[in-house]
């Protein structure tokens, strides 16, 4: 194999390092041919960022005949070491909001779902404690990780409180009287002061590392290698610390990706210079050396599952658009928050239907207002989406579902869909030969406001930079060709082969939808919408018309022409979903 010279630079390099390397760049190859060239009689350990890329590296290593490499992730170490030894029990998907109440009895003091509120941030407060440096929770003040100005008015009003039952769970965790979370075993491993005893420590993706783990690697006596791309930071929602700068090591750079070509690098570079609104940015180089032609795979990829559930609608009920399709993650969790609740707890409220709704949360409600205001209090922000797919298509959703799952081909097959649906976190290290990105992530008009807004806000202006990061990563996962919005390409960016610009039609609905907060006061400033269904009745006044014959006649004559489903609404003046679910009816195939 012909390496490329940055490449043998830092396999002859001594002492501790650190690698930042671009996307598609050969990183995991670099660090087997590092490992290859260590003394063979040396102990080198391989810490991978998650358990999918822990498998992939066991084969690679063993590929290469290193059985002196030991590969782990940070949490399987501290699994061995904390949860074996202390007979643990583990809440692998974490706590509820109401299982966090429950626990703790928290009670309400007149304010609407005080208790529910509380449990949320009490939650946040335990994952910025475990997933931080530090020893002790009161070195932390949780206001840091707070923007919106009334959840912060509420934490200041009950700081006290806050403070003091997070650290009641904390001990309950750790005394063995709850089952234990993941966040907890592996802050308790790196209070422990762990001492690997490893010749090397191999650090990847050392940009989404939690301080937590950056403190355990730092703190070994081993050379140190840590690789990873400064721009690829997309997890700070999860506490994450962007470790290459943190590391005070010698910098090596991989800038040659073997992934895409020049027009891709270009864009890519193009994004990334953005962030001189923010901070005085040093341009990065890529240099686009891929050869891919085919376009085997095509993937779509969202900001939001809001943005990608909308566009696989948009897939699934615009006729022959495609026959197979495959959600990155399993399409189940797209309906799901991490929470518990499900979109179908948030439509029963919508439609009053209190008795159907399974979640503790969301039966505490009384209706939709209610749980926005609960939304913006605990700045809830996967609930916020769940809300506007609701308003969005209401009662057609479950048919909307079962249509996209009719489609969806199981896990061994994903490489046969004609499409693969994804966020931009879920496909993080996969790479496909064709991208179309959904018109919901940010762009340079709105990073330029944010910077103007920000006021040098730390908090504010690392978000608006993650949020630069997470359309970097989504670009990068092409191999290929991609096709682009054309409101998030950059100014006066030339068009290219490989760049395939997506006309986008003045909707200011969808507009409206992107943003959580805008999505509550926008659409109701373009059209005072109150999502009653008298409201729906008067907006399209034949939304709830009986169906004739002449009109089914006209709807099968539609469908059957080239017209969309939003055009044949307009046609009729009925919504979108009336005609979803009219079409469904008659039997006519998608």
């Amino acid at each position: 194999m012909q390496l490329t010279t940055e490449q043998q630079s830092i396999i002859n390099s001594t002492g501790n390092i650190k690698i930042n390397a671009v996307a598609g760049s050969g990183k995991t190859t670099t660090v087997i041919e590092y490992a290859a060239t260590r003394p063979q009689n040396s102990k080198i350990l391989y810490l991978a960022f998650n358990k999918s890329v822990k498998i992939e590296a066991i084969k690679k290593f063993a590929d290469k005949g290193l059985t002196n490499v030991k590969v782990e992730t940070a949490h399987s170490l501290a699994y061995k070491q904390i949860v074996f030894g202390n007979n643990y029990n583990i809440k692998a998907q974490g706590y509820k909001t109401n299982e966090i109440a429950d626990i703790l009895g928290l009670q309400g003091n007149g304010e609407k779902h005080y208790e529910y509120v509380l449990a949320n941030h009490i939650n946040k407060f335990i994952a910025y404690f475990c997933n931080s440096d530090k020893q002790k929770i009161q070195e932390l003040n949780y206001l840091d990780t707070i923007s919106d100005t009334k959840a912060k008015q509420f934490i200041k009003n009950c700081y006290q409180y806050l403070e003091g039952f997070t650290r009641l769970f904390l001990k309950k965790m750790n005394d063995g009287d709850i089952d234990i979370t993941h966040d907890f075993y592996l802050k308790k491993f790196q209070l422990s002061k762990p001492n690997l005893l490893y010749d090397y420590i191999l650090f990847d993706e050392g940009q989404d590392a939690s301080a937590a783990m950056l403190d355990v690697f730092l703190n070994q006596r081993a050379t140190k290698v840590i690789v990873g791309d400064t721009h690829q930071q997309i997890y700070g929602w999860r506490h994450a610390v962007n470790s290459l700068e943190k590391a005070d090591f010698a910098t090596f750079h991989l800038s040659t990706s073997f992934r895409f070509g020049t027009d891709i690098a270009k864009l890519a570079m193009e994004v990334l210079q953005w962030k001189d609104n923010l901070e005085n940015y040093k341009p990065l180089l890529i240099k686009g050396k891929g050869t891919h032609k085919k376009s085997i795979s095509k993937a779509v990829i969202a900001r939001t599952n809001l943005g990608l559930l909308l566009k696989a609608i948009e897939y699934v009920t615009e006729k022959n658009k495609l026959k197979t399709l495959y959600f990155e993650g399993n399409i189940n969790s797209y309906t799901y928050a991490d929470n518990g609740a499900s979109l179908y707890d948030v439509l029963n409220l919508y439609n009053g239907k209190r008795h159907l709704i399974r979640d503790t949360l969301i039966q505490s409600m009384k209706n939709i207002e209610e749980l926005e205001e609960y939304i913006e209090k605990a700045e809830d922000v996967q609930l916020g989406m769940m809300v506007e797919i609701v308003k969005e298509y209401g009662n057609e959703i479950p048919d909307i579902i079962k249509s996209i799952k009719d489609k969806h081909v199981p896990n061994d097959d994903k490489e046969k869909a004609d499409v693969v649906f994804s966020t931009v976190h879920r496909c993080k290290g996969m790479e496909y030969d064709e991208v179309e990105l959904v018109n919901d992530f940010t762009n340079e008009t709105k990073v330029e406001k944010a910077a103007n807004e920000n006021n040098n806000d730390d908090l504010k202006n690392a978000k608006t930079n993650e949020e630069i990061n997470l359309l970097y990563v989504a670009i990068t996962r092409t191999k290929n060709i991609i096709h682009f919005p054309e409101t998030m390409l950059p100014f006066d960016f030339p068009a290219s082969p490989g760049i395939k610009i997506i006309k986008v039609e003045p909707d200011e609905e969808k507009k409206a939808i992107k943003n959580k907060k805008e999505a509550i006061k926008n659409l109701q400033k373009i059209k005072e919408k109150t999502y009653s269904f008298d409201k729906v009745r008067e907006n399209h006044k034949d939304a709830y018309k009986p169906w004739t014959d002449s009109d089914d006649t006209m709807l099968k004559k539609l469908f059957g022409s080239s017209e969309t489903i939003a055009e044949i609404a307009n046609h009729f003046g009925r919504t979108k979903g009336a005609v979803f679910a009219r079409v469904k009816k008659l039997g006519l195939s998608f």
